[in-house]
C-alpha cells in the first residue's frame, strides 16, 4: 500500500444554502461555516445587531440539521440518549436538551419537538452528520430517522417579528396562540411551513422549517416588510452571547458536563429519578456534589474584549480555566465573555484575571443572561 499525499486528497466540498446566491445578491460577506458559504455579515455586525434588538432580523440557518425521527417506541430510543422527558411532550411542544455519550459528555444540544406523527429535532450544523451516526446506532430498528435535507430553516427575531409574520402566516390557529417553545404547522408564501416560537438571540421571534425551493419566495416575502433585514453570523453569534446562550463546539463539547455547563434546567425531574440516560451517575453526582469547573459570565474592565481561547489565571499567573466566547456587547456598550472557572469561582461578584496575547485583563463573574429575555411565554 502506498501513502497518500497530502495533494492527492481532495479537498472536502463547501456545500451552498438554499439562499446562497440570494445572499450575495445583497452584498453579504460569505466565509465558511460548518461546511457551508455562509452570510457573516450585510452592513455591519455592529448595525445588524443593533437593528435585530430594535426591529426584526432574518437569520438564514439551514445548515443545522433538521431530523424527523418516528416509529413505535421513538421516545423512548431517544431517551437512552437524551435527558428530557420526551414521553411527556405534548403535540405542539418543544424542549431544549443535550445529546450525552455514555460518561455524560455532551456531544451536542437540541431542540426537541412533538409532531403529530413523530418528532421533529433540530441539531448543530457542524456535528450533525456525527449526531444522525450516533442516534443511528442507539436506536432499535424500529425507529425511521429522516434526515430533512430537502428543507432550509430560517429566524426570525426582534421586537417585531410577530407583527411581520402575523401579516403572512395562516393556519389552524392564530399565530398569536403561540408561546415560547411551542409550535404548529402553517402556510407562508405558498409553502406549508412549522413555525415555533423559539429562537438563539434572547428576543421574541420565530424559526421556520420550509420546503428549499420555496426558501427564496419566503425569504422575499419576509425583508420585504420595511421592519425585516437579513442578518448573518456574526450578529447571531454577539446577540446569543448577550442573551448567555452557549454554542456547540466553542462553549459545550464533549468535555463537557451538563453540570459544568450549568444546563441543569435541561434533567427533566422524572429522568433525574429514574437516573437511566446516558451518563447518568456522574452527572447525578456533580448535580449533589457541584462539578469541578462551571460556565460563568464575565463582564470585562475596559474597552478591549477578551476572546475565546483566553485563559484564566490566578495571581500567579497558573491557568485555571478558560474563555470560551467573547465579543464586545453591543446593547451593553462593554466587553462581556463565558468562561469555565473553578466551582470556587464561580459565585456572582468574584472577581477573575484574564490573559490574553500576554496581556492580564480584569474580569467580575455575573449572572447570565447579560441583557433579559425577551420570550413570550
Amino acid at each position: 500500500m502506498s501513502a497518500i499525499d497530502d495533494d492527492d486528497v481532495p479537498p472536502l466540498e463547501i456545500l451552498e444554502l438554499p439562499l446562497g446566491e440570494w445572499h450575495r445578491a445583497r452584498n453579504a460577506r460569505m466565509v465558511e461555516f460548518a461546511g457551508y458559504h455562509m452570510p457573516i455579515q450585510y452592513d455591519g455586525i455592529m448595525a445588524e445587531h443593533l437593528w435585530t434588538r430594535e426591529n426584526a432580523g432574518l437569520f438564514d440557518v439551514s445548515h443545522m440539521g433538521q431530523l424527523h425521527l418516528s416509529g413505535e417506541g421513538v421516545e423512548a430510543a431517544l431517551e437512552s440518549v437524551v435527558p428530557a422527558d420526551v414521553k411527556g411532550l405534548a403535540l405542539g411542544r418543544m424542549r431544549y436538551s443535550l445529546l450525552l455519550a455514555p460518561d455524560g459528555g455532551i456531544l451536542d444540544d437540541l431542540m426537541i419537538s412533538r409532531w403529530g406523527q413523530g418528532l421533529y429535532v433540530v441539531v448543530n450544523g457542524a456535528v450533525k452528520y456525527d449526531d444522525i451516526a450516533y442516534l443511528l446506532d442507539a436506536v432499535p430498528d424500529d425507529v425511521t430517522i429522516n434526515h430533512m435535507d430537502d428543507h432550509a430553516l430560517f429566524a426570525l427575531q426582534g421586537p417585531k417579528a410577530f407583527e411581520v409574520l402575523s401579516r403572512h402566516a395562516s393556519g389552524d390557529y392564530p399565530l398569536d396562540s403561540l408561546r415560547f417553545m411551542t409550535g404548529g404547522q402553517f402556510r407562508l408564501g405558498g409553502a406549508d411551513v412549522w413555525i415555533s416560537r423559539s429562537g438563539y438571540t434572547g428576543e421574541d421571534g420565530f424559526e421556520i422549517s420550509l420546503p428549499a425551493d420555496s426558501a427564496v419566495a419566503v425569504a422575499e416575502l419576509l425583508c420585504g416588510e420595511t421592519e425585516v433585514k437579513p442578518i448573518g453570523l456574526g450578529a447571531r453569534d454577539s446577540l446569543r452571547l448577550e442573551a448567555g446562550l452557549p454554542l456547540y463546539g466553542h462553549d459545550l463539547d464533549p468535555t463537557i458536563t451538563p453540570g459544568m455547563a450549568d444546563l441543569g434546567f435541561a434533567l427533566s425531574k422524572r429522568r433525574r429519578e429514574a437516573a437511566d440516560f446516558a451518563g447518568a451517575a456522574r452527572i447525578l453526582a456533580e448535580r449533589e456534589n457541584g462539578p469541578a469547573m462551571k460556565r460563568v459570565g464575565l463582564t470585562v474592565d475596559g474597552r478591549q474584549p477578551v476572546r475565546e481561547g483566553a485563559d484564566v489565571v490566578d495571581d500567579a499567573g497558573n491557568v485555571i480555566g478558560r474563555v470560551t466566547s467573547g465579543g464586545f456587547a453591543p446593547s451593553l456598550g462593554a466587553p462581556i465573555a463565558m468562561a469555565y472557572v473553578p466551582l470556587a469561582l464561580s459565585a456572582p461578584g468574584t472577581q477573575i484575571n484574564l490573559s490574553q496575547r500576554g496581556k492580564v485583563h480584569d474580569a467580575t463573574v455575573t449572572v447570565m443572561p447579560f441583557i433579559p429575555h425577551q420570550y413570550v411565554r
